[in-house]
């Protein structure tokens, strides 16, 4: 919890919502397991491991086994989901991926915690910033993070229903609840906080809090905003992109590199549709380092400030 202009911001990071939401699915089903890389206590499967033992697997530090084993699982019918930090259950494990789980399309989940900035003072080299960009091209491959704790835990539940491999993608710092435990997600379909028309903005993850209260300022200045939770940016919902082109400027802002993430999907859309402008809020092509959160966020202008900033230039 944070107190900001005397208004009270309830937060919880997303890797929470995982840690709760799967000992909750794996109690219902006992095809579902999690395969551990030792790190439990940070990606939250420690309550999952105590619970449900026999549905639990600790390889030690050794991300490409636990991938292979997770593969072997999902032949028998199980469904693994393999818990990591985003860093290496993107990259070190990226060769497994594609050979052994997307290749095959096996009913793989990889659900990593400390995705984007997020780990903040652990520096660049835990800082994903490359992962869901790296992981959209390979084929089958669904990439998915949600905005908050509560859209995370509806997400995760989704994952495990429907069959393929899914990248899900979680906050090692806390982020503020945008949404109420009863809201409904469907993956490859985003979320329209608000309507609007004058500009834009589509966001993912962490960053969705700062574009609704960017939003916010925008329209206390009279500028109407169409808001998107694109939480899912493979597939991603080109209906949704399309019809902002219907007011024909877009802000993207993700907790990634602006290459081959968010911002590329959306452009993708838009350069094959002939028409539109978007401006790509996020991280600037180049790694992080040890500083506060929030610090990184404004060193890559990831900020309410940037995001009213850059929209005012756009429209001028």
């Amino acid at each position: 919890m944070s107190v900001t202009a005397n208004k009270v911001v309830m937060k919880k990071a997303t890797r929470e919502a995982f840690g709760d939401e799967i000992v909750e699915l794996g109690k219902k089903n006992k095809n579902i397991y999690v395969v551990d890389i030792d790190i439990g206590k940070s990606c939250k499967t420690t309550a999952f491991s105590q619970q449900l033992p026999n549905q639990h697997v600790n390889v030690g530090i050794a991300e490409q086994n636990g991938a292979g084993l997770a593969a072997g699982l999902a032949t028998t019918g199980k469904i693994p989901f393999v818990s990591t930090y985003a860093v290496f259950g993107s990259l070190r494990m990226a060769e497994q991926i594609r050979q052994e789980i997307c290749y095959p399309n096996l009913n793989v989940k990889i659900a990593c915690s400390h995705g984007g900035l997020t780990p903040a003072n652990d520096g660049g080299s835990h800082q994903s910033i490359e992962d869901m960009g790296v992981l959209r091209t390979i084929p089958n491959m669904t990439v998915i993070m949600g905005a908050d704790y509560h859209s995370t835990r509806k997400l995760v539940a989704q994952a495990a229903e429907i069959y393929g491999p899914v990248y899900l993608r979680f906050t090692r710092d806390t982020v503020p609840f945008i949404y109420d435990e009863n809201e409904e997600f469907t993956i490859g379909k985003a979320k329209q906080i608000q309507d609007g028309t004058d500009i834009a903005i589509i966001a993912n993850g962490d960053t969705v809090y700062l574009a609704l209260e960017a939003a916010k300022q925008l329209e206390q200045e009279g500028i109407s905003v169409k808001l998107l939770d694109m939480h899912t940016i493979k597939p991603l919902d080109r209906d949704a992109v399309v019809e902002c082109l219907n007011i024909g400027k877009i802000i993207t802002v993700e907790d990634h590199n602006i290459l081959n993430g968010l911002g590329s999907a959306v452009c993708e859309v838009v350069a094959e549709e002939g028409k539109g402008l978007v401006r790509r809020i996020g991280v600037q092509d180049k790694f992080g380092e040890s500083a506060p959160y929030e610090k990184l966020l404004e060193m890559n202008g990831i900020t309410i400030e940037n995001i009213v900033k850059t929209a005012k230039e756009m429209l001028k």
